[in-house]
C-alpha cells in the first residue's frame, strides 16, 4: 500500500513536470476578448496532439490538432459584450483554465514615449491630473496588458506579462494616452474595454516594421547581427516588430491607436509612405480587413535644440506634422488627432495627455461606433481664394465654424512669387480667415504655424485645433 502511494505521487509529480499545454501570456486570467468576432486563441502542446477548447459563454467545445512543432490555433466565436467567462484548454490528460474573462472592445495601443508615458508620469515629468485619474480609476470593465520592451533579430512568440483590472494599484503604470482613450470609450459605450500596449520610448517607425515591409525603402538597413543593436536598438529597423509586436499579431482587436513620429522628424519626407506601408501591412497580418487606425499628430516642440551646430530646414517638425496630415487622407479608415495646442517648447512629453487620448476616442466613437452629435475631428484647410492683395482661406470639417477664442491671430504668413513669407494680418470669419500684408501685394501662398515650436490659434467651436499647414511645396 505504501509503495502504491509513493508510486502515485511520483506519477503525479512527473505529470506536473511534463505538463504539455502552454498558453501565451496574452491568454491569461482577466483577459479581454473582442465581442462578436472569430477570436483566435493559440498555444503549444505535444506534436500532433488533439486539443479541446471549451468556452463557458456558449458551452461549446472546439477541437484542433497541433502541428509537427506542437503549435495549434483555433478561432472562437464570441458573443456580445459581457462576462465574466472562462475558457478551458485540454489535451486529454491536462486541463488549463483561463478565468475572469470579459468580452468587449479590444484596442491595440502602440508608438513611442508619448504612448508609453504612464499615468503616474515619467521621473520628473508629470501627467497633468494623472494622480487624480489613478485615484478614480477603479473599473472592473477596463482591462489592459503591457508587452515588455524587447529588441531582437528574429520574431518572438511570447512575452512575460499579464492582464490587469483597472484600479489605483495598476493604472498608474499604464499608458496615460491609452487610459484616457479606453476609459472614455468604456464610459460612452457602456461595454468592457481592453487595451494591449505595445510601445517603446524613442522608437522609430522602421523598428515597428519587418523586412518585407521595408524592402522598397532603399535607405533602410536591416540588421543581421546583435552588434548592430548595441546603440539605440529601439531605432534599428525590424527590432520592435520582432520583439514586441510579433507575439500579439492575430489577437482579435477592434482597431489600433498610434502615437509616434518624434523619432522620425529628421526624415519627414519619407514618413507618409512608411506609415501607409506599415498600416496596410499590419492589417494584412491581422487578417481583419482595414481595421480602424487612429493616430496622434506630434505636438510642437523645439527640435532644433537637438542640432545646435547642424540644424537644417527639413528638421523643422512642421514637415513631419504635414506628412501625418497627408497620411490621414490616403490611409483608409484612419483619422488624426491634432495636438497643436498642447506642445511644450522644451518638453517632448507634454503634460496634457488627456487631450490626446480623448481626441483619439472622439474619432473612434464617431467613425467606428457611429455616435454623432459632437465634434470629433479638427477643421482642415479646404481652399484659398486670392483677390487683389487679400487671401481668403476656407476650412472643411468645421460644422459650427472656427474661432480664435477672441485672441489676435498672428500665426499666418503669406508670400508672393519671390517665396519670401511675411506675417499676415488675419480676420477670422465663420469658416474662413482673410489674410493681408503690407509687404505682399500679390500673394500666391499661405502658411499657418509652419514652425518647429508654435502654439495653436485657430480652433473649431468644439475646441479642436487646426493643424499647421502650407499651400506651397517650396
Amino acid at each position: 500500500m505504501k509503495n502504491s502511494i509513493i508510486t502515485l505521487f511520483l506519477i503525479l509529480g512527473i505529470s506536473q513536470i511534463n505538463a504539455k499545454i502552454k498558453l501565451p501570456a496574452l491568454f491569461s486570467d482577466n483577459m479581454m476578448l473582442q465581442q462578436q468576432s472569430n477570436a483566435p486563441i493559440w498555444g503549444w502542446a505535444d506534436k500532433n496532439q488533439t486539443i479541446k477548447v471549451q468556452t463557458s459563454w456558449d458551452s461549446k467545445t472546439y477541437e484542433v490538432k497541433a502541428d509537427k512543432s506542437g503549435k495549434w490555433k483555433i478561432a472562437l466565436q464570441t458573443p456580445a459584450a459581457g462576462g465574466p467567462y472562462e475558457i478551458s484548454v485540454l489535451d486529454g490528460t491536462e486541463k488549463k483554465s483561463i478565468k475572469n474573462i470579459l468580452i468587449g472592445e479590444v484596442w491595440l495601443c502602440s508608438g513611442q514615449s508619448n504612448m508609453e508615458m504612464p499615468l503616474k508620469g515619467f521621473p520628473g515629468q508629470p501627467v497633468l491630473k494623472g494622480n487624480e485619474a489613478v485615484v478614480h480609476s477603479k473599473n472592473n470593465k477596463i482591462r489592459f496588458i503591457t508587452i515588455p520592451r524587447a529588441t531582437v533579430l528574429t520574431p518572438n512568440e511570447d512575452f512575460e506579462g499579464q492582464w490587469y483590472t483597472a484600479g489605483p494599484q495598476t493604472t498608474g503604470n499604464f499608458s496615460a494616452t491609452a487610459w484616457y482613450f479606453g476609459s472614455l470609450l468604456q464610459e460612452v459605450l457602456d461595454v468592457p474595454v481592453g487595451m494591449i500596449l505595445v510601445s517603446y520610448g524613442g522608437s522609430s517607425m522602421e523598428a515597428w516594421m519587418n523586412q518585407e515591409m521595408l524592402k522598397d525603402f532603399a535607405n533602410v538597413k536591416i540588421p543581421t547581427t546583435k552588434e548592430e543593436l548595441a546603440k539605440d536598438p529601439n531605432r534599428v529597423p525590424t527590432t520592435l516588430f520582432n520583439g514586441m509586436l510579433s507575439p500579439v499579431i492575430g489577437y482579435a482587436i477592434k482597431g489600433c491607436i498610434w502615437y509616434q513620429g518624434e523619432s522620425n522628424y529628421e526624415r519627414a519626407a519619407q514618413y507618409k509612405d512608411l506609415m501607409k506601408k506599415m498600416v496596410s501591412s499590419w492589417r494584412g497580418l491581422w487578417q481583419q480587413g482595414d481595421f480602424p487606425f487612429y493616430y496622434a499628430q506630434i505636438a510642437p516642440f523645439n527640435y532644433a535644440q537637438f542640432h545646435p551646430k547642424d540644424n537644417k530646414e527639413e528638421y523643422n517638425s512642421a514637415y513631419l506634422r504635414e506628412a501625418q496630415l497627408k497620411a490621414s487622407t490616403e490611409i483608409p479608415n484612419s483619422g488624426m488627432a491634432v495636438l497643436m495646442d498642447i506642445g511644450e517648447e522644451n518638453n517632448i512629453h507634454p503634460v496634457h495627455k488627456e487631450a490626446g487620448g480623448s481626441r483619439l476616442a472622439y474619432l473612434a466613437l464617431n467613425k467606428t461606433y457611429g455616435i454623432t452629435g459632437f465634434e470629433f475631428e479638427s477643421p482642415e484647410f479646404k481652399a484659398m481664394e486670392i483677390k487683389d492683395n487679400a487671401v481668403t482661406v476656407s476650412f472643411d470639417k468645421a460644422p459650427n465654424g472656427i474661432t480664435s477664442n477672441g485672441k489676435e491671430v498672428t500665426g499666418f504668413e503669406i508670400a508672393a512669387e519671390d517665396k519670401v513669407f511675411y506675417s499676415a494680418k488675419a480676420e477670422v470669419r465663420r469658416k474662413s480667415v482673410v489674410l493681408t500684408s503690407d509687404k505682399v501685394s500679390k500673394p500666391v501662398a499661405v502658411r499657418y504655424l509652419f514652425k518647429d515650436y508654435t502654439e495653436a490659434q485657430i480652433f473649431s467651436t468644439g475646441g479642436l485645433p487646426v493643424s499647421s499647414f502650407r499651400t506651397d511645396n517650396w
